[in-house]
């Protein structure tokens, strides 16, 4: 791999919170900030310097909670599906930069910014979780500016282990009023409004009207979120994660978040690829990997986006 003449990565000085951050950024001027604590992609612009991601006012920037928006890591657990603390340890560790794999200032294939990651268990995480893993993430962003995350999660334990996982994606809206979901139509989900009843999805596309809080079984993999009055759709692509869970807190929940301001509900909405339903299970030396892919293109041009293949 040569050094990247389209895009770049670099540490980046103007980060506020705790330790290290790196910026990615592509040609056309989209960026992608990630931040060690976590390994959390903590924004990511287009072309024209627009956030995509939503980040509360509010948020925590410092340990050892994890910051309330962009992307955090939900593993080993997603949610409260387990003995550990919410959505697990991963997003509330510092992460290394991963000196194995290729560094941190080369592209891939000339087109992509990229930054890989690692996480192991510190003796604190296996008292409470007692499995030894190794957790490596490469975050990239495309010539196009489109958002990728690829997690390889390895067995390096003598026994077998489960986890759950999910990408906990806050998405940037204009109004949560003024936009659906499509690609989840007819599908089976998980209420976890009420004790994680079965239902099937009835309407044509998803819209908010009140709290939300499902889990979407056997999922495709693309999915689309429509934002009407900024005319942008948010093109989502997965790999190795059968499940799409989809949140937001509406007003009554909103109030109840310390981190989180009381009318914010209007300006986000959470759309995870993840594994909930059934957990994954890696015997020893064994390797899974989940991919995420987003893409932020015009609402016109969505149905030809939407054929493309994905280049993860």
């Amino acid at each position: 791999m040569s050094m990247g003449r389209y895009a770049s990565a670099t540490t980046d000085p103007d980060w506020s919170g705790a330790g290290q951050a790196v910026l990615l950024r592509s040609p056309r001027g989209a960026t992608a900030r990630v931040s060690l604590h976590g390994g959390q992609v903590v924004s990511w612009t287009n072309d024209r310097g627009e956030e995509l991601l939503f980040t509360s006012c509010k948020a925590n920037l410092k340990p050892p909670k994890a910051m309330r928006g962009g992307i955090p890591i939900c593993f080993p657990q997603f949610g409260n599906c387990g003995t550990l603390e919410r959505h697990g340890f991963a997003r509330n560790r510092m992460w290394a930069l991963d000196e194995e794999h290729q560094p941190l200032n080369r592209s891939d294939s000339g087109s992509r910014a990229f930054v890989d990651l690692i996480l192991k268990p510190s003796e604190e995480d296996i008292k409470c979780w007692p499995h030894c893993f190794e957790f490596r993430l490469r975050i990239s962003l495309s010539k196009d500016g489109d958002l990728s995350l690829v997690s390889r999660i390895r067995n390096v334990n003598g026994k077998p282990f489960s986890f759950s996982f999910g990408y906990h994606t806050y998405i940037s809206v204009s109004d949560i009023s003024e936009v659906r979901i499509e690609g989840l139509e007819t599908l089976d989900y998980l209420d976890n409004l009420s004790q994680r009843e079965r239902h099937t999805e009835q309407g044509d596309a998803i819209t908010f009207e009140s709290e939300v809080d499902r889990v979407y079984v056997s999922s495709p993999n693309v999915i689309a979120v429509l934002d009407h009055e900024k005319k942008r759709t948010f093109v989502i692509r997965k790999e190795g994660l059968p499940d799409t869970v989809v949140w937001n807190p509406w007003e009554k929940k909103s109030k109840t978040m310390p981190d989180f301001g009381d009318e914010e509900y209007k300006q986000t909405l959470c759309v995870d690829a993840a594994a909930v339903e059934r957990s994954i299970t890696l015997k020893p030396g064994e390797e899974w990997t989940g991919k995420l892919e987003l893409s932020a293109v015009p609402s016109t041009n969505c149905s030809d986006h939407l054929d493309q293949p994905g280049i993860m």
